[in-house]
């Protein structure tokens, strides 16, 4: 006994075609802020050759120095869109910060791309968290610089 194909049968089917393609995109979009692990090839970390040990006082434990040292948001973006592409990211801008691998707050160089990588949102944020308080515990006297760079590096290039 063969059976036809009612009318109602085929909205079905395209019902279950829009809901299958509708969940296929939002675990897409959400694969596009998850956590991403930075590269080691692409994004190795560079220190700043003007940061060290004994001058943490006079730079990365200084209020404010952070800021005399940030490129600028033109620079960083441009480098963003370039590196989602090599990343295979396909979000948008807004769902990611360009964010240092060696933290400023920890020493990072500010512009050389070898040390800047998207991060995803909400990811780029608890790693601010963890950034600042790599910092509080250099300037403490807890962590040496090299410690907490070096904790920072296994961070990202582990859990994103």
């Amino acid at each position: 006994m063969t059976r036809r194909l009612t009318q109602r049968d085929l909205l079905l089917a395209v019902a279950l075609v829009v809901v299958a393609v509708v969940a296929f995109s939002s675990l897409r979009s959400h694969h596009a802020t998850s956590s991403i692990l930075a590269d080691p090839a692409r994004t190795p970390g560079v220190l700043n050759p003007n940061v060290t040990q004994a001058n943490i006082r006079s730079t990365i434990c200084r209020h404010g120095w952070t800021a005399t040292i940030r490129p600028p948001t033109d620079y960083t973006n441009d480098l963003k869109r370039k590196q989602m592409r090599l990343y295979g990211e396909t979000g948008s801008l807004s769902d990611y910060q360009e964010d240092h691998l060696i933290s400023l707050e920890l020493g990072g160089n500010p512009t050389d791309p070898r040390n800047l990588w998207p991060e995803p949102y909400p990811r780029a944020v608890d790693v601010d968290k963890i950034e600042n308080e790599l910092n509080a515990a250099v300037c403490s006297g807890e962590l040496t610089l090299a410690e907490a760079q070096q904790k920072e590096d296994d961070l990202k290039h582990s859990q994103g």
